[in-house]
């Protein structure tokens, strides 16, 4: 059971995300998360780095999607400028979200990862759905009231993991 917490990758922001390394395992679409993996969950636009690993995506021909929980005005003004598509509200860890992001870009789950900064959501989510997971470290350390709790718990599941020696890596 624990280990369906575990992500397949971890890095540091998605910036060490790149084109390359995604086609190198096969994949050639990405379902990211946005509050703390693509921006600050208190910022309401991406910035210019965001936008420009967006554009590589792009250009590489690898789709993106976001989806996250928050409501429909918070991501429809992140996304929309961005010309991506999103759910809104997306229940995350439940697999339907996933999967219908997965489904609008036409590809298997062989062929999707999911990026995000909690394990209780994002990555649980994403490796229940069946995809490949790489989890960011969150863009700052403060967040909003209801992630606050997932973090005390996901901090415990984290130590488990390096105790068990399933990790090497540290937040």
């Amino acid at each position: 059971m624990l280990k369906r917490f575990l992500p397949d990758q971890h890095v540091k922001s998605i910036f060490e995300i790149t084109p390359e390394h995604l086609k190198e395992k096969g994949i050639k679409g990405v379902i990211t998360d946005l509050d703390n993996t693509l921006v600050a969950w208190n910022e309401a636009h991406a910035t210019p780095m965001v936008l420009n690993w967006f554009k590589r995506m792009e250009e590489s021909n690898i789709d993106v999607t976001i989806i996250s929980n928050n409501n429909k005005n918070r991501v429809e003004i992140f996304s929309e400028p961005l010309n991506r598509p999103f759910v809104y509200k997306a229940k995350k860890p439940l697999k339907k979200a996933f999967i219908k992001a997965a489904k609008q870009m036409h590809l298997n789950r062989s062929e999707v990862a999911v990026i995000g900064d909690q394990l209780m959501t994002d990555i649980f989510g994403g490796n229940r759905a069946g995809f490949h997971t790489i989890l960011v470290v969150p863009i700052v350390s403060t967040d909003d009231k209801a992630t606050k709790f997932n973090r005390q718990i996901e901090r415990r599941i984290l130590d488990r993991f390096k105790r068990k020696g399933w990790i090497s890596w540290e937040d």
